[in-house]
């Protein structure tokens, strides 16, 4: 049970502020199986929440409308000892986040967990840029040579963990010919970071039970970590698969529950059928990830949110590890934001090293950001 009785009560909602922010990868991100190219800009809608003469930065889609009806909100109303924000302001979550931790002058991860840090926050941390870059190139050869330059990139960066998006047969080539240049890059990969490195392949439900078995028997060699997404949830399909990976002996986990997952995916992840649960971070929210989490964790099931295009996600996923139960990596999206100071962050030797400055420790340019909200956002 949380308690805020450190707070003062009267504090009301004075303002809240929106605007888009925008920046760019460090390299343009192809296709994968069901979408086209991704580009280089990502952007996110971050919003500044004023109570009692402080600010709290963080992402939301709330609405003008929905904000406008929060403005005069009391701290009492917001914060809950049972879940940490009442369900009304689950869609402000992250900036009061950011907000209590200005207040406690604490970051997220210590607010979150209850405990202070005896030493610098470390947590795992995979690059997920490797996309279908290699589609205009004719040679298998050629596609593998560009992937591996890629992964390269990360690797230099300080990735140890990588998530290779594959599916190419599903729409962007011939079906065998894509499969064939799935295969290839993911064991081409796997020659080029070694053998330490965490290895998953994401097919963004491209795949069948058949294709799954046959990508997961010809990049055995390469000892994946995961299979993300091979086909849209199915009870019987997984249960199939898990029952030939055992056969195989395969150790590779099945991973699950992005985008619009399956309704009774957490029931199939209790059951044996699903090794990790990835609901998007951001818009399941940290709140709905705490509770969530313990439940999996008493069938031994392990948690994988979801992030990608969405920036704000790497520092959010980050402060939230240590408090989300069973958390294996933070999906990372290398990307640069003007007005946003990520530099309290930094990536060696596949971890994250996080910042023990307070809030979830993004250090935003305030000119900057209200220059946005007067020229294309709104405040309330």
């Amino acid at each position: 049970m949380q308690s805020f009785n450190d707070l003062e009560m009267n504090w009301r909602i004075e303002s809240i502020e929106q605007a888009v922010m925008k920046g760019e990868r460090r390299r343009l991100a192809g296709c994968n199986a069901r979408l086209g190219v991704h580009g280089k800009e990502v952007g996110f809608p971050l919003l500044r929440v004023t109570i009692g003469g402080i600010s709290g930065y963080g992402w939301s889609r709330i609405s003008r409308e929905d904000a406008q009806a929060l403005i005069g909100s009391s701290v009492r109303d917001m914060f809950s000892a049972e879940q940490w924000i009442e369900e009304r302001f689950h869609a402000i979550q992250f900036p009061l986040l950011d907000w209590l931790g200005q207040v406690r002058q604490q970051p997220i991860y210590e607010l979150l967990s209850g405990s202070k840090a005896a030493s610098a926050l470390r947590v795992p941390c995979y690059d997920t840029s490797l996309y279908f870059d290699d589609l205009h190139l004719s040679s298998h050869e050629d596609a593998v040579r560009l992937l591996q330059e890629e992964a390269m990139q990360g690797y230099d960066e300080g990735f140890r963990g990588f998530k290779i998006k594959v599916g190419r047969g599903a729409m962007h080539m011939d079906l065998m010919e894509g499969t064939k240049r799935d295969i290839a890059i993911v064991n081409g990969i796997r020659d080029a970071v070694g053998p330490e490195c965490n290895i998953s392949i994401d097919a963004n439900n491209g795949y069948n039970l058949n294709l799954t078995k046959h990508v997961l028997s010809e990049t055995a060699q390469s000892k994946l970590l995961w299979i993300e997404e091979a086909f849209h949830e199915d009870d019987r399909l997984y249960r199939n698969l898990k029952e030939w990976l055992a056969e195989k002996q395969l150790k590779v986990l099945i991973t699950d529950g992005e985008g619009l997952a399956a309704k009774p995916i957490v029931e199939w992840a209790e059951q044996g059928l699903i090794d990790a649960i990835q609901y998007d971070l951001k818009d399941y929210g940290i709140v709905n990830w705490l509770k969530l989490s313990k439940r999996l964790a008493r069938s031994g099931v392990k948690a994988a949110p979801h992030n990608y295009g969405g920036f704000y996600g790497n520092y959010a996923s980050a402060q939230a590890y240590p408090a989300i139960e069973g958390f294996m990596f933070v999906e990372w999206d290398e990307a640069q934001i003007p007005g946003i100071d990520t530099s309290g962050y930094s990536i060696q030797d596949g971890l994250i090293t996080v910042p023990s400055a307070p809030g979830f420790g993004l250090h935003i340019d305030a000119a900057y950001y209200e220059g946005l909200v007067r020229s294309a956002g709104w405040r309330v």
